[in-house]
């Protein structure tokens, strides 16, 4: 019997490394081994490539074990030395062989095009989103422009240069102040997993809010508070996309951030979203016209805020490599749409090595 080669690439440059090696060990525990033959490809923080016996190794570990267990840092320096320990030389990018990858990359070099565009090159068929969609998807401001375009409504917001916040500091204040109310959040506009977001209650706390987000990315987003049920659409497919029904997160803390999602677990996930049956229609209606107007393909999960007792809904982000951890929202969504983990994973590979409608044979 035949075998698809499925390279599934993990790790990555940026500060969601840890979560998705965790993301890509769910992902092989859920590929269907008598139809794929998977060839894990680890990436360091340094952008080196290893493909089979490290990757493989790393895979083991209960990443998200390690983390709780000892701390980030300490777990970044085990994977750190596991590469060293192996004397393995780096990945030569033949991707000869392969059929298709798999990347479970979140965040900047990963999530953002730039893999994308690799394998476009190489002409390997790739899972998720192309290399348009994923670079405008991982820019919050851009993406909010796009949504706003597509008739959604978005948080008011403000957007700073992190070079020009730097020069000068009390004119991003001012401008905040002026075109904002507290509370507000604070955002990198290019990381997910909300690695350095900030709720923003006063404006004591802007300086360091703003300061804290300009040193992880070059541009930030100042985006008004919004009321309403964090509610989340997981969304599958290519030229006829289908959207899961609604879940909700309630979060354990001030608001769903890093260690609320992958440390102490605490927020409580509700599917359906506890939102009425003609709302949850309306909100399963925008996700699909985000995922079009973004032009993705394969998945993506689109966030909205929900107001129940107004009817408002807010489009928030679009994520198009969705956490695919055990406590991953897209991963139930999907099985509560009726697909489980292994055929949510085969469809996804079947989706990438669809032709594009209008490509060149």
């Amino acid at each position: 019997m035949h075998h698809t080669t499925v390279a599934l690439l993990f790790g990555g440059r940026s500060l969601e490394h840890e979560i998705s090696v965790i993301s890509a060990r769910a992902v092989a525990a859920n590929i269907d081994r008598d139809r794929y033959r998977v060839l894990a490809v680890y990436i360091t923080r340094d952008g080196r490539w290893y493909a089979g016996g490290v990757a493989e190794q790393i895979l083991k570990l209960d990443i998200a074990d390690l983390i709780r267990t000892t701390s980030l840092e300490a777990t970044a320096a085990t994977l750190r030395e596991m590469v060293a320990a192996s004397a393995e030389p780096p990945f030569n990018f033949d991707f000869r062989g392969i059929d298709v990858a798999f990347p479970v990359l979140h965040g900047s070099y990963g999530e953002d095009g730039r893999v994308q565009g690799l394998l476009e090159t190489l002409q390997v068929p790739c899972t998720g989103c192309g290399v348009l969609a994923s670079a405008l998807t991982m820019d919050k401001a851009l993406t909010k422009l796009a949504a706003a375009d597509a008739g959604l409504a978005v948080a008011v917001s403000v957007t700073v240069m992190s070079h020009a916040y730097r020069r000068d500091p009390e004119a991003t204040h001012r401008l905040a102040v002026a075109s904002l109310s507290f509370p507000m959040f604070v955002k990198p506009v290019s990381l997910g997993s909300s690695v350095g977001i900030t709720k923003v209650n006063s404006e004591s706390e802007l300086a360091e809010a703003i300061t804290h987000a300009c040193s992880l990315d070059s541009k930030v987003l100042i985006e008004q508070a919004v009321k309403g049920r964090e509610v989340e659409v997981a969304v599958i497919g290519n030229d006829t996309p289908e959207a899961s029904p609604c879940g909700e997160i309630e979060p354990g803390s001030e608001f769903y951030d890093y260690e609320d999602k992958y440390i102490h677990d605490t927020a409580k996930l509700f599917i359906p979203a506890r939102i009425p049956g003609d709302l949850q229609e309306k909100v399963r209606e925008a996700a699909l016209c985000a995922y079009r107007a973004l032009g993705c393909r394969g998945m993506s999960r689109v966030d909205f805020f929900v107001d129940e007792t107004t009817g408002s809904i807010v489009f928030n982000e679009i994520n198009t490599i969705p956490g695919f951890t055990p406590v991953s929202m897209y991963p139930r969504l999907m099985a509560a749409a009726g697909t489980g983990f292994m055929e949510l994973t085969d469809r996804l590979i079947r989706l990438a090595m669809e032709p594009e409608a209008g490509a060149s044979a």
